[in-house]
């Protein structure tokens, strides 16, 4: 598994942002979001997952990035999820590649933070 990169590639496109709060510490929300996204050693995509950051990142095919950050706030911590299209002059396949995962996000999103609350909340 190769490590993606703390910073965005140029050129990139924003194609959905998320956001959810937990009634959680930050590193303890960091470390359950890195371990469900940590595609493993064999995987050929890329992964980053910078606890000093609370920054999640995951990086497959020709066009796909996906940010978790957590940052805390008085009662918890504020999760935030970025989906970009990161395709080198492919931007047709993006935008066409990316269309189901985009439309899957939220409620895949609302199902984690759910799981995420029974895990750390209760």
């Amino acid at each position: 598994m190769t490590e993606a990169s703390r910073r965005r590639p140029e050129p990139h496109r924003v194609l959905l942002t998320l956001h959810g709060h937990l009634r959680a510490r930050p590193h303890e929300v960091f470390d359950a979001i890195a371990r469900r996204n940590d595609p493993g050693e064999r995987a050929r995509s890329r992964f980053l997952a910078d606890s000093r950051a609370h920054l999640v990142v995951s990086e497959g095919g020709r066009w796909y990035r996906g940010e978790y950050r957590v940052v805390a706030d008085d009662d918890g911590s504020q999760v935030t999820h970025v989906i970009l299209d990161v395709s080198r002059g492919q931007r047709p396949l993006g935008r066409f590649s990316g269309r189901a995962v985009v439309e899957r996000a939220p409620g895949e999103f609302d199902r984690m933070l759910r799981q995420l609350r029974l895990e750390l909340e209760g």
